[in-house]
């Protein structure tokens, strides 16, 4: 029977020859990721139980990343847990203090994401990497502590939407701006507990940090999972990043596939989008929300803290000054390296900005960034919840690189195609 990349996934886990949607099925994990707020959990629960074992020190993937550096001594025992643990089982990749980096970012950048894979993570942006035609999704503390010690999990198997983005992205538009677009379209529930399949002449044309900036708010639409097929693009990141187990199963979508709908964006007729407090399905285009004053700019996360993300930011901060509180945060210690080897910081530090160590401390309301009551942000996060960076009674808006980087020139909302 004809099947999505999804459901080609999940069958080849499940060892069955063909799954459609609402089958459930016993899948095998192919990589496991961890962090430091929902893996200490999950290691109690296999304690309690007995079960205080891993079924593959290889297939774990360890960083602790939400609160890196330790800001409390809270934090710091979630750390020593983690370490403890990785050191009892050997975990092979554990990326620790100086190698630790926002976990989304870091696992495609160290060779950890192939395609054709079913990858889990106890954090709900784990469908990142879908953006390299893997089945991955997020979990919660319980699951994951079933996955650390079985290797396998149970799914119902999704049914599938396709995103056809035709035409071409404007100067001054991103991949950011075309999936707050979407989620605005179809809702923060739109999607819910289905895939989310992004094909289309606007995609082929975006680089895997692009693409991944998409896949990743897949969950913002309540979308089980976000994926899209491998071409010469994944391929060639591949090519780079990949360090060993460099073969991989590529999935193809059939031809006569079943999908929920179909939906096009014509992305050539986006402009630069800017969500509102408190809903990233609350999008609005900036010509409709410039000139709302701000205090604070925040440019990094799993969303928006690669290396072209701090390129796009920097191009439009060169030779200007910040008029509100900047923060830039670098997603791993290599990206780090690169935009400082790149004059990135230069950029950032003539400007007036802050630069941080990767963390995903702010993005969640933690640490390093953490606003008032009443206070105002533009930020390239993928959250504006109540109180999501701070006080209940601050807000959040969420927008690309560039137009957090104009608007923190400006000390309002605005539009960065101004500075192009």
């Amino acid at each position: 029977m004809a099947m999505t990349i999804t459901e080609k996934i999940l069958a080849a886990h499940s060892v069955r020859e063909s799954v459609q949607p609402g089958d459930l099925i016993n899948a095998d994990i192919d990589v496991i990721m961890c962090h430091d707020v929902t893996t200490p959990p999950a290691i109690s629960m296999l304690v309690k139980h007995g079960m205080d074992r891993v079924f593959d020190r290889e297939k774990i993937v360890v960083t602790p990343d939400h609160f890196q550096p330790a800001k409390d001594i809270k934090s710091a025992e979630l750390h020593q847990r983690l370490d403890n643990w990785c050191k009892r089982h050997k975990i092979k990749y554990y990326y620790k203090l100086g190698r630790a980096g926002v976990c989304h970012a870091l696992l495609p950048e160290q060779g950890h994401v192939r395609p054709g894979e079913v990858i889990v993570g106890g954090d709900s942006h784990t469908c990142t990497y879908g953006a390299f035609g893997a089945f991955s999704t997020g979990i919660g503390s319980t699951d994951l502590a079933a996955a650390i010690a079985t290797g396998q999990l149970w799914f119902k198997v999704p049914r599938t939407i396709k995103f056809f983005l035709s035409g071409k992205l404007p100067a001054g538009v991103y991949s950011k701006d075309v999936i707050l677009t979407i989620i605005t379209r179809i809702g923060t529930d739109g999607a819910r507990y289905q895939a989310m399949e992004f094909v289309g002449p606007a995609l082929a044309a975006m680089s895997m940090e692009a693409r991944m900036t998409i896949t990743n708010m897949a969950v913002e639409a309540g979308g089980k999972n976000g994926i899209m097929p491998v071409d010469e693009v994944t391929q060639a990141y591949l090519d780079e990043h990949l360090k060993d187990k460099t073969e991989y199963v590529v999935y193809e979508s059939d031809p006569d596939a079943e999908y929920v709908r179909v939906v096009e964006i014509d992305c050539s007729l986006l402009e630069p989008m800017v969500a509102l407090p408190h809903l990233p399905g609350n999008g609005k285009p900036i010509g409709e929300v410039e000139g709302l004053v701000l205090d604070q700019c925040y440019i990094g996360s799993c969303t928006n803290g690669r290396i072209e993300d701090l390129r796009i930011a920097a191009g439009i901060l060169k030779g200007k000054q910040v008029s509100i509180r900047t923060i830039i945060v670098p997603a791993t210690p290599s990206i780090w390296k690169q935009a400082l080897e790149e004059k990135l910081f230069d950029v950032f530090y003539e400007a007036g900005c802050v630069i941080s160590a990767p963390t995903c401390g702010a993005c969640l309301g933690g640490f390093m960034g953490i606003l008032a009551e009443g206070e105002k942000c533009v930020s390239t996060t993928n959250r504006n919840f109540v109180g999501r960076m701070g006080h209940p009674k601050s807000e959040l808006y969420l927008a690309s690189p560039a137009t957090a980087a104009a608007s923190a020139i400006e000390g309002n909302l605005t539009d960065p195609r101004k500075f192009i």
